[in-house]
């Protein structure tokens, strides 16, 4: 039987419901796909190792304080994971293989191995996305805690999370909530979006296209990132693909209204030019 490509990998996570099975593996195949030579053992490997370690800390369940101490102690502690900040933008802090090489990443990288790490010893761990930042929401022993995978797991006072108790409750009315619980989905998906900003601060406008096509395989009915792939693919004169990204974007569920009735505008707008 053939092993799966990274691109065939990300296909069929695309096509499940439930997100992945194993997110860090997950951000692994997205990363390989910029290492298309590389021999992916050792770091299969080490994600392996890491989970063993944690499932061998039966103490991490005993109680969130426990288990963010716990995970804090392993992953920078024993391994060295901790946040870049002398090259906070480099687009290795968003690269897997990297991060995994330097041991140095983004907050919503190292946040996908505390999430690897929680899950491997039982506990309870999801991403938190917050004003400009990642954190994570650990629950064990009935209780939980907020840590901060860039400051090596460091437990965030609730007070300061603006976090309406408990977190699964809507905010009041008129009132935003300023961190939300997300998915496996979007977590990748915020990890792969550092690197289509970056791209298009560089204005490579190639990579950008690059990195929302893998985005799409993963979350193909995205209709904003349909609508985004078609706007940067006629900006780079590639209308005839701008033309499927929006005819894309407009096919999906039309609750997503806003998505879909751009890429209707925009679609129009791209025939008037070609006509």
């Amino acid at each position: 039987m053939n092993q799966e490509t990274p691109a065939e990998f990300l296909k069929r996570i695309g096509n499940e419901s439930g997100g992945p099975r194993d997110i860090a593996t997950a951000a692994l195949m997205l990363s390989a796909m910029d290492h298309p030579e590389m021999d992916l053992r050792p770091f299969t490997d080490h994600l392996m190792e890491i989970a063993e370690a944690a499932k061998a800390e039966s103490a991490f369940a005993r109680s969130p304080e426990l288990a963010a101490r716990g995970l804090s102690d392993l992953l920078q502690g024993r391994y060295g994971y901790a946040g870049d900040q002398v090259r906070f933008d480099s687009p290795d802090n968003a690269d897997m293989i990297s991060v995994i090489i330097n041991r140095r990443g983004l907050p919503v990288a190292l946040g996908i191995l505390y999430i690897h790490a929680a899950r491997a010893a039982g506990i309870k761990a999801f991403g938190l996305s917050a004003p400009n930042h990642f954190l994570l929401m650990i629950q064990a022993g009935g209780g939980e805690t907020v840590i901060d995978p860039f400051r090596g797991g460091k437990t965030i006072e609730h007070e300061r999370t603006a976090k309406p108790p408990p977190l699964t409750q809507p905010p009041p009315e008129g009132r935003k909530q300023m961190v939300k619980p997300v998915g496996d989905i979007e977590v990748l998906l915020r990890l792969q979006n550092n690197l289509k900003t970056r791209a298009l601060a560089a204005n490579d406008q190639k990579r950008a296209v690059e990195i929302l096509e893998r985005m799409l395989l993963i979350a193909p009915g995205d209709a904003a990132l349909w609508l985004e792939l078609g706007k940067i693919q006629e900006a780079a004169q590639a209308l005839g693909a701008a033309s499927e990204a929006y005819e894309r974007s407009m096919a999906l569920d039309r609750s997503a209204a806003n998505a879909a009735n751009e890429a209707e505008l925009a679609l129009q707008s791209l025939k008037r030019r070609l006509n």
